[in-house]
């Protein structure tokens, strides 16, 4: 009886206590939200106020998505890799706007947001105004984030910090040896040699294969940033090339190669830009300039472009991840989005930015045939590749009229990848025994982790894989126009460059969303001059909306938020997730797990 009212008043206070954290979370979420709008509101009046010319702070220290993020929180993260680029745009016509002062990121960036960032401000500093770039040491060892500022009219850098931007670096997890000391046996098909994603659990290192494509890549995006950033010094590219490999440089020595151009803190180098810009000039957070400019009213007429963004894994379904999950793209969200936006009467082109490197095979023929029915309503598609647009992220991109990549854009691997862990061994070891149990056909323990495949389930495996891969491979000929031995030939599972990409006919042109843009208007007949309206699909719910979905949630659903956010936070916990993720998932996969170089 004792431990009857125990627990019963033990569950009476959890309830207790689970409302209160509730209710404390929801007034918490309510309070930002206001400050936030309160934030905005004094923002515009204050600019309004002012009167006076701007200089746009861009602060690419911060970490960045690729698309805005459609979680309810959106408000306190920074502009997205695509909203720099519209908010740049924007600012190019308005008179107010003198130039952008960038505080450069210290320690390296994905190469193509680096790439697309620094094409947006050469194209903003071609308007007639200025970009002037600090920073506090280029302390990481990759190019990228030099790259990013190095078309800058002025890059400043801390006389007390170090130029180590020497190259490019990445590394490779592998599990395999560890998991044949567990006693874990990972059994993964892979179409074919390059199609390194199960790499991670089946070897220990390299393999040669592995070995060449990463290296290959990683020397042809080191080559493109290198090109550019050489152009944009006014230097011969080989003599550049020497400067910065032959690093670290003093800040000194740095100034003296010509690979920067004034010393200074950062705040010297605001006040350079600030009486570059004129006495009365301010400077603005591009982020409160975009949410000012958000507040105007858009133009109501002109022809309009839609835009349909993905980034992340591709799964079936919305793609909805839930309360601290990261973005996915949903097979039925992307493809929903593709038709709204082809019977839209007053859409004329679309374009599909996608940031992925695959998943879900299914899912992403489920968009693949978005597109092709987008094309047979007579919608030009237009694929804008950013940083990574591989396996399925390249499947889905295949029957697009024009695919434009970043040089650096890592794309292509076009294969397929199958496979589970098997961990009876490595649970007997700890005293854990489960047993599977089936009824019907040997198939179904297919998928189980606690016994190998078996001989027929094993040719059931590769015959569907089998199938999916000359599905992908033929879906590439038809969409490139190219002969399906040559797509056979150059595919194999390996990740190109968008710049390697291009000499293989895989994609049309190198640019980002701004060249996208002007794809768009070439292959709908809209005239240079005349202003497009650029409509996202689906359409960005505002911080109530989601919300109100949010809390479609039940209470005790939204307990569990309030105890587990702090820790899905947790890199360590998000990096296990993600693993146990790409490991257990079902089905034939397009995946590519190649890490971005920084």
């Amino acid at each position: 009886m004792r431990q009857f009212w125990i627990t019963f008043f033990g569950s009476v206070a959890g309830v207790i206590v689970g409302a209160v954290l509730t209710m404390l979370l929801i007034g918490f979420m309510l309070a930002a939200l206001i400050a936030s709008a309160a934030q905005q509101a004094s923002d515009g009046r204050s600019a309004r106020a002012s009167g006076g010319d701007l200089v746009l702070q861009l602060d690419l220290r911060r970490d960045r998505l690729d698309q805005p993020s459609r979680s309810p929180f959106a408000f306190s993260e920074p502009l997205s890799v695509v909203e720099i680029i519209t908010t740049l745009q924007r600012a190019q016509a308005d008179e107010r706007v003198r130039g952008v002062f960038v505080r450069a990121n210290e320690y390296g960036m994905s190469p193509a947001q680096a790439e697309e960032v620094r094409s947006a401000l050469a194209r903003f500093s071609g308007s007639g105004r200025f970009v002037i770039a600090h920073a506090q040491g280029f302390e990481g060892t990759g190019i990228t984030n030099y790259f990013a500022v190095s078309g800058a009219d002025e890059i400043w850098m801390q006389d007390t910090s170090s130029f180590s931007a020497v190259g490019l670096a990445g590394e490779s997890l592998f599990l395999g040896g560890l998991f044949d000391q567990f006693g874990i046996q990972a059994e993964f098909l892979q179409f074919h040699e390059y199609k390194n994603a199960a790499n991670t659990f089946t070897e220990d290192g390299f393999t040669e294969a592995h070995l060449e494509a990463t290296s290959s890549y990683l020397n042809a995006i080191l080559d493109s940033a290198l090109t550019a950033a050489a152009q944009d010094r006014g230097m011969d590219a080989a003599s550049f090339r020497q400067r910065i490999i032959s690093g670290p440089h003093s800040a000194e020595a740095a100034l003296q190669a010509g690979l920067i151009d004034q010393l200074g803190h950062p705040s010297t180098a605001r006040e350079a830009a600030l009486d570059r810009a004129g006495g009365n000039a301010s400077i603005q957070d591009i982020e409160t300039y975009a949410r000012n400019q958000a507040a105007t009213p858009a133009a109501t007429r002109g022809p309009v472009i839609a835009l349909v963004s993905g980034q992340g894994n591709i799964v079936t379904g919305s793609g909805e991840t839930g309360f601290g999950g990261g973005s996915a793209i949903g097979g039925d969200a992307m493809a929903d989005a593709i038709d709204a936006a082809a019977d839209a009467d007053d859409v004329r082109a679309i374009i599909v930015r996608v940031d992925s490197g695959g998943g879900s095979a299914i899912a992403s023929d489920q968009i693949w045939n978005a597109v092709v029915r987008a094309r047979q309503a007579g919608k030009p598609v237009i694929v804008s590749m950013a940083s990574l647009a591989a396996s399925g992220g390249y499947y889905l991109a295949a029957p697009a009229d024009v695919i434009i990549a970043n040089a650096t854009t890592l794309t292509g691997s076009i294969g397929v990848v199958f496979g589970k862990l098997v961990v009876d061994e490595a649970l007997d070891r700890v005293g854990i025994n489960i047993e599977p149990v089936s009824a019907g056909g040997e198939f179904a323990t297919a998928y189980s982790a606690q016994t190998p495949f078996s001989d027929s389930q094993l040719a059931a495996i590769e015959a569907m894989a089998s199938g999916i891969y000359d599905d992908f491979t033929g879906r590439v000929a038809e969409g490139r126009d190219l002969p399906i031995t040559r797509v056979r030939e150059i595919a194999r599972g390996r990740v190109w460059t968008g710049a390697q990409a291009l000499e293989l006919g895989l994609v049309d042109r190198i640019g980002g969303l701004h060249e996208a843009l002007e794809a768009a208007r070439e292959l709908a007949g809209i005239d240079a001059n005349e202003t497009v309206r650029l409509r996202s699909y689906p359409r960005q719910p505002t911080p109530f909306e989601a919300l109100q979905q949010l809390f479609g949630l039940s209470a005790e659903g939204a307990q569990s938020v309030s105890r587990l956010q702090a820790l899905m936070e947790l890199p360590e916990v998000r990096a296990a997730l993600e693993a146990r993720e790409r490991a257990g998932v079902r089905g034939v996969q397009m995946r590519s797990d190649e890490t971005l170089p920084r």
